[in-house]
């Protein structure tokens, strides 16, 4: 029995999706979307880290004699804002924001998720049941919505944005996980791990977790997206990250009185969202192929 296991685990990590120069790896190299928004993420979190400390000016500098400077006119690269604060620092201040929150909104919702629906899906019966039908009763509330009232209700911070997001953006994940599970607990080696002894704990978290992976990382790459049009529009709206505090949503938000005499307030945190939300969808489309095994290397 012992031999029979190890030759499933051995076949598991051998055809694992992430090993270097794997067929998933060449699958997501060919996929040119997927490598231009993997690059761009990259160089996106870079700036956002060190560009600040690279930057003359920091994002609460004001000069005023250089109010509603247009972009690449001054000594400031992307213009000024209505007090005369450096954009470019700005944009990276509010990148640093914008793309904390999504990360850390995504790593709650994916755990909630995970758990929810590796217990929904493992279980089934009446506590499987039950989780599943809680979980389509919160999809049921518009997202949108159950945001802007719950946020209109709580004090705006970075930490009560994150957690609003997670608990609004958790249930796809778990019925992404739900439908893994029940595919999987049938399967020879969750079959072998029950009749030697292995706890439901051991076989959820050693057995199944890792073989239901790939729908996951796709689901938690969206989900960052996700997290980061959420706080756009919640900030857009005044209920998310509040001011001086940059985001690019509130970025936006400034910038609706001067669409037409200073239109690059608006364009350029539009421009970092789009690319930023862009980016993800495209690792996410790009993981999903290379994760599938039905896709053929030619």
């Amino acid at each position: 029995m012992s031999t029979d296991l190890t030759g499933v685990t051995e076949v598991r990590i051998a055809a694992s999706p992430f090993v270097w120069n794997s067929p998933g790896f060449r699958r997501f190299r060919r996929h040119r979307l997927a490598v231009f928004g993997a690059v761009a993420i990259v160089a996106m979190t870079l700036a956002c880290i060190f560009g600040p400390m690279l930057l003359p000016y920091s994002d609460t500098f004001i000069d005023i004699r250089q109010r509603f400077a247009p972009p690449f006119s001054g000594p400031h690269v992307l213009g000024t804002d209505p007090l005369g604060r450096d954009i470019l620092a700005r944009l990276l201040m509010a990148g640093r924001i914008s793309l904390a929150v999504g990360f850390s909104a995504m790593l709650i919702s994916m755990a909630i998720g995970i758990c929810i629906g590796m217990i929904a899906g493992f279980y089934e019966g009446a506590v499987g049941a039950a989780l599943m039908r809680f979980v389509d009763a919160m999809l049921c509330f518009p997202s949108i919505f159950l945001l802007l009232a719950v946020s209109a209700l709580i004090l705006p911070s970075v930490p009560s944005i994150v957690m609003l997001i997670a608990m609004t953006s958790w249930m796809e994940v778990a019925r992404v996980v739900e439908a893994q599970i029940k595919s999987l607990r049938t399967r020879d080696y969750v079959v072998a791990a029950v009749a030697m002894g292995a706890s439901n704990g051991r076989i959820m978290f050693r057995q199944l977790l890792p073989n239901a992976i790939a729908p996951i990382v796709v689901a938690a790459t969206l989900n960052v997206a996700h997290a980061i049009l959420a706080e756009s529009y919640i900030s857009f709206l005044g209920y998310g990250i509040q001011p001086p505090t940059p985001s690019w949503g509130n970025m936006l938000e400034n910038a609706q009185s001067y669409l037409t005499s200073a239109p690059w307030l608006a364009i350029l945190p539009g421009a970092a969202i789009t690319l930023a939300v862009t980016s993800f969808n495209f690792v996410g489309d790009g993981l999903r192929d290379a994760l599938d095994p039905r896709m053929d290397l030619p």
